[in-house]
């Protein structure tokens, strides 16, 4: 391949790479489009809040306000009765971090009963929290509690996985950390897109725990 050649592949490239990431960024905005919320008021009720996971500390020291923040939006819609149970789904890769069980610890301090909170521990993607929210949690429409972004990405996620979802938006980042965090979601909702396209699984089911029938118990993460 002389040069010139090899200059338009890579411009060809390019150009297929970055209308991906143009559509799939589109599609996802406009399958969640009105159906995210910022405050109570507005949201409609549902059954079951899905509470998107993420570390409460950053990895240098402090408390991760996107942590914080989801907290204070899963606390302010169960206290309106916007929902009856919160399922908190997260990571849960190894013995010394265990993001769901944090969250709960972090919930039930601030008043939320135990017997309503549910676990699960391999919620290791957005993709994994979602289907299995449905898959083995048995729920087929949810209220998904993160920062607008996220919700977005979820509920395209839901909707293409036969779930009704709508969001609630907790509060988000702003400054460079917020920016950061944004442009990194450009490319997460093509992956997002891709996943659905070429119809990636969770990495691991399990064991059916219908919410409302028995309270929370763990679940165990095949070998």
């Amino acid at each position: 391949m002389n040069k010139k050649r090899l200059i338009y592949a890579v411009v060809f490239l390019f150009s297929v790479v970055l209308l991906l990431i143009i559509f799939s960024n589109y599609t996802i905005g406009k399958t969640a489009e009105n159906k995210t919320f910022s405050n109570t008021g507005s949201i409609k009720k549902n059954r079951v809040g899905l509470l998107l996971g993420t570390a409460k500390y950053y990895k240098d020291g402090g408390i991760n306000l996107y942590f914080k923040y989801r907290i204070d939006a899963a606390v302010e819609l169960y206290n309106s009765d916007k929902i009856d149970y919160i399922l908190v789904s997260g990571d849960n890769g190894s013995l010394y971090y265990n993001e769901p069980m944090v969250f709960k610890k972090e919930l039930v301090k601030r008043g939320i009963p135990a017997e309503v909170i549910f676990l699960d521990y391999a919620g290791f993607r957005t993709l994994d929290s979602v289907v299995r929210s449905k898959e083995i949690f048995g729920q087929k429409e949810i209220t998904i509690i993160s920062q607008e972004f996220q919700n977005e990405r979820a509920i395209y996620i839901a909707e293409k996985k036969g779930i009704k979802a709508i969001g609630f938006n907790a509060r988000d980042m702003e400054g460079t950390d917020g920016l950061k965090v944004k442009l990194r979601e450009y490319f997460a909702r093509t992956k997002a897109y891709l996943d659905i396209v070429f119809d990636v699984q969770p990495k691991f089911y399990g064991e059916k725990i219908y919410i409302g029938s028995r309270k929370a118990k763990e679940i165990e993460i095949p070998e």
